[in-house]
């Protein structure tokens, strides 16, 4: 068996942290310190044995994210063997331009996507033209239906509901010889979706969970109204996997600029901690 790594590149909303045209408490403190920045939320699976690395979502950081990743398991200048799309959304997908004629002039990256996000590469501009020069090799994922990155870890993708305003949403499944992990970035409530959250964390070694928001009220202090930008909020999702913490290892990711969770040193995240939940930070890896 070869050794799988999980490597957590990004932990923040799709606009990262700092925010654009934002000067909360922690888009202020991101601006001065480097440290407490974010980017958007995204893993990779790497095997270093076979000096080779798998992307989930290319965000608009992507060139930061792959450069870590690369210096981290001495993989610089090896382009990742696959990308797994969850959405169309700002944080999720924009990164495949860097593969394009203007900047790494990639040869078919294979890239894989639900039905819908599939279409949209492919017949919307600047996304057709990737396709058209073969910079990438769009492929198309069911839901339920695992697929091999090797023979010791597969990734299984799970529809779930998410404002699906141009292609369906993803979560997954990444199982590898020793542990599972349940990734959920993007979901609109838990009560929405065909499967029940508590059983779903309960067969995980692993949960990363959506994060964005740790209550309403951190909505309300940046004038955005809740319902326009549907997430569980961390509150709830604690409540219903409190009684899991102690088999289950529960993250939360994707977190928004406004969320109080984000400072290490506040009450929030001290609670939250005191709870068995956990914030991951980017560099993290989980062996798998």
């Amino acid at each position: 068996m070869s050794k799988v790594i999980l490597h957590v590149l990004g932990t923040a909303q799709d606009a990262g942290l700092p925010h654009p045209n934002c000067f909360c408490e922690n888009c202020a403190e991101a601006i001065e310190n480097p440290e407490f920045r974010r980017t958007a939320a995204s893993l990779a699976i790497v095997l270093p044995e076979g000096k080779a690395w798998h992307l989930i979502d290319a965000t608009p950081d992507m060139k930061e994210q792959m450069a870590r990743v690369q210096m981290k398991h001495n993989l610089q200048g090896q382009l990742m063997s696959s990308i797994f799309l969850t959405h169309a959304h700002l944080g999720h997908y924009p990164g495949l331009l860097f593969l394009g004629r203007e900047a790494i002039g990639a040869n078919k990256v294979p890239v894989l996507a639900g039905a819908k996000m599939k279409n949209l590469l492919e017949e919307q501009a600047p996304w057709s033209q990737l396709t058209k020069l073969n910079n990438i090799d769009l492929q198309e994922m069911h839901d339920g239906q695992a697929i091999a990155v090797s023979p010791d870890v597969t990734v299984t993708p799970v529809e779930v509901p998410h404002r699906n305003e141009f292609s369906e949403t993803f979560a997954f499944w990444i199982t590898g010889t020793k542990k599972k992990v349940l990734y959920i970035p993007d979901i609109d409530r838990w009560e929405q979706w065909g499967k029940d959250i508590y059983e779903s964390c309960k067969d995980a070694d692993i949960c990363l969970l959506d994060g964005t928001f740790h209550s309403t009220k951190d909505l309300e202090k940046i004038g955005r109204d809740y319902r326009e930008i549907p997430h569980p909020v961390m509150t709830e999702t604690m409540d219903r996997l409190q009684d899991l913490v102690e088999q289950t290892d529960i993250y939360f990711i994707h977190l928004n600029h406004s969320n109080p969770a984000i400072n290490q040193e506040g009450t929030v995240r001290k609670t939250l901690e005191m709870k068995g939940f956990h914030i991951p930070e980017e560099g993290m890896e989980f062996v798998l």
